[in-house]
């Protein structure tokens, strides 16, 4: 059986891009997650991390040991102020990596889904680099015109709840398989320590996992991704 990490999370090495962009920062791409909360945990470096939600834009400090996460709905943009490197902490084993993500692209592209999927994609530097500058251009759009008073954000959300209904089945699919089965993992267990059952205690053992292959162009950075499936455990047991 495979052990999934605690929670039913997923977990990313991130080293964030240090691309200059039009407005002379540097940094990631733009993005917003429908139904996941991310954390970031600072390991090296230092920037910030800009936001724009409904109580308007904020940019918060980053810096070895900053511990700063988010909800749904919080468009986000890391920048990095020098070797910025997190520990990022995903809900739903990992689905903000997986799908559940939109990046602000301007409204003309957001209105088409395969105008947005080709834009989207991001397999080598080059188009890595086009898809944050596209990304930053809507956000950048998207605040002037929210600090100017305009409802952009719910166009924004509706517009990004359209391109992916058709995958929220999938979705719902890992976080039954992952945050809904560790939980309700728990309340088996407790219920047999209520009953002075030790069995799954039985099962304990420690089990380690690398990241896979090398390094992918992500949102925000070059990703060192863990997979709990390959995890092993030193006793030879998966």
């Amino acid at each position: 059986m495979v052990t999934p990490f605690p929670g039913g999370v997923g977990i990313s090495g991130l080293r964030v891009y240090d691309w200059p962009a039009v407005d002379g920062l540097c940094g990631g791409s733009p993005h917003v997650h429908l139904a996941c909360a991310e954390c970031y945990f600072v390991v090296a470096g230092e920037g910030s991390v800009q936001t724009l939600t409904r109580r308007g834009f904020a940019e918060t400090p980053l810096r070895e040991g900053t511990v700063a996460w988010f909800t749904p709905g919080t468009i986000h943009r890391l920048v990095n102020g020098g070797g910025l490197r997190i520990i990022v902490i995903m809900q739903n084993s990992g689905l903000p990596e997986a799908g559940d993500a939109v990046f602000p692209f301007p409204a003309e592209v957001l209105a088409d889904a395969e105008t947005y999927a080709a834009h989207a994609r991001a397999g080598d530097e080059e188009s890595a680099r086009r898809r944050r500058d596209l990304a930053l251009e809507g956000f950048l759009e998207l605040r002037r015109r929210a600090e100017a008073g305009e409802n952009a954000l719910d166009e924004f959300y509706r517009a990004a709840v359209r391109l992916k209904q058709g995958v929220l089945d999938d979705w719902e699919k890992r976080w039954r398989a992952g945050a809904l089965a560790s939980a309700e993992r728990t309340g088996e267990h407790l219920d047999r320590l209520r009953d002075g059952d030790i069995g799954h205690l039985a099962d304990a053992d420690i089990h380690v996992t690398r990241a896979e292959g090398p390094q992918r162009f992500g949102m925000c950075g070059r990703l060192d991704v863990h997979d709990p499936a390959e995890g092993r455990s030193p006793h030879g047991q998966a």
